[in-house]
């Protein structure tokens, strides 16, 4: 069974939700207790602790994520219909690997259910295993992840595993990553080789100082992706109350709870992670919000595409010098998506065409004669395999 793995939602955090009014949200969850488990026919949201730190170099074998859950429920909800789900925590095991293995499983039997889960943990690292439960989906994954550092690990054969996860995630069969994108790197925490990879694998990445101008640069991103992973520490201090390490600059509380709910709306999006070291005690306050924003966002999504039919959508040609743009705009949400045609003979990671999401400006900008940078990244992973 994928959830033998759960402890039930310790009992102070269950005494503290029956004190709390009916117009609270933790009186909307169902929990995991140790005279009931949720019907799993009933939900759509899944909410999961994993109580493992070690993926930091830290020795602390375990975490509380009791305030994080008190923070959370004493929130009120918006006007949603969703069904949600405590599942519990996933205990530290004997090994990293063994909590891997855990969260792989737990997360691999609410994907094959339709269920959304939502993970709170230590280290990013632990996305390593979220991302392996879409083995047996056997389908490509867009992974995103927020955070000031791509975490590749390069040239550092002692990296934490938190800071080496994704290199692992490319390097590791089987192979199902398609795309990865980074939202607010600060470039001084990074190499200049792994800033160099990012363009030589084709991956996307923005800059802190392009999201904090305009926000709205992360919607078409989150629209492509499956997966995605909040590292806390990509925010400011000022906003996590966490100052070791001190974090001068980063997303305030703000931008890190509109990119939560643009990852919540996105109709792709079916894993989301929010992780950091202090969810024990000052972090936890901005993950519940991020976790209030993104499940807000999942009541508004609009069902569109890779769901809907582009039949319906209204469909514009950009004749350009060497290519011709196709992009289709919603008459439902005013959203856009531009096609990637699949190349004829050869392998290729795309069976057929299929829609890159983007934004107005980039088929204002293509209109203009200019390649949109996305599109032309996803081309070159399509055309080598």
């Amino acid at each position: 069974m994928e959830f033998d793995f759960l402890s039930p939602v310790d009992q102070h955090t269950l005494d503290f939700v029956k004190e709390l009014s009916g117009q609270h949200l933790g009186s909307k969850v169902t929990f995991h207790s140790e005279a009931d488990f949720p019907d799993m026919d009933q939900i759509r949201i899944g909410i999961i602790g994993v109580c493992e730190s070690r993926g930091s170099g830290s020795l602390v074998r375990t975490m509380d994520l009791s305030r994080f859950r008190r923070e959370l429920y004493s929130l009120y909800p918006g006007n949603w219909e969703v069904s949600i789900a405590d599942l519990g925590d996933i205990d530290a095991g004997d090994s990293l690997s063994d909590t891997y293995y855990a969260l792989q499983k737990a997360c691999e039997g609410l994907l094959k259910r339709n269920i959304l889960p939502v993970v709170i943990g230590g280290c990013q690292d632990l996305t390593y295993a979220m991302y392996r439960s879409y083995d047996k989906l056997e389908q490509m994954v867009n992974l995103t992840s927020v955070d000031s550092k791509f975490d590749f690990g390069k040239g550092d054969d002692k990296a934490k595993p938190s800071h080496n996860y994704i290199s692992k995630i490319i390097l590791d069969e089987p192979n199902n990553l398609f795309n990865f994108t980074n939202l607010g790197f600060q470039t001084y925490y990074n190499s200049q080789e792994e800033i160099d990879l990012v363009d030589k694998l084709y991956f996307d990445a923005y800059r802190l100082g392009e999201l904090s101008n305009n926000i709205t640069l992360a919607e078409p991103v989150f629209r492509d992706s499956d997966l995605v992973s909040f590292d806390l520490s990509a925010a400011s201090s000022a906003t996590t109350g966490n100052f070791d390490p001190f974090v001068p600059n980063g997303f305030n509380g703000k931008e890190m709870c509109s990119l939560a709910r643009y990852a919540g709306i996105s109709d792709k999006v079916s894993a989301f992670g929010i992780f950091g070291e202090e969810l024990s005690g000052s972090e936890a306050c901005i993950a519940a919000q991020l976790v209030w924003y993104f499940i807000e966002g999942s009541h508004y999504r609009s069902n569109e595409y890779p769901f809907g039919d582009r039949n319906t959508y209204l469909k514009y040609i950009v004749p350009l010098e060497d290519e011709e743009l196709v992009f289709y705009k919603s008459d439902k949400t005013d959203r856009w998506w531009i096609e990637i045609p699949h190349p004829s003979g050869g392998h290729t990671k795309l069976k057929r065409n299929t829609l890159l999401p983007c934004s107005y400006e980039e088929y204002l900008a293509a209109c203009n004669n200019e390649l949109p940078e996305r599109w032309w990244k996803a081309q070159r992973k399509n055309l080598i395999g």
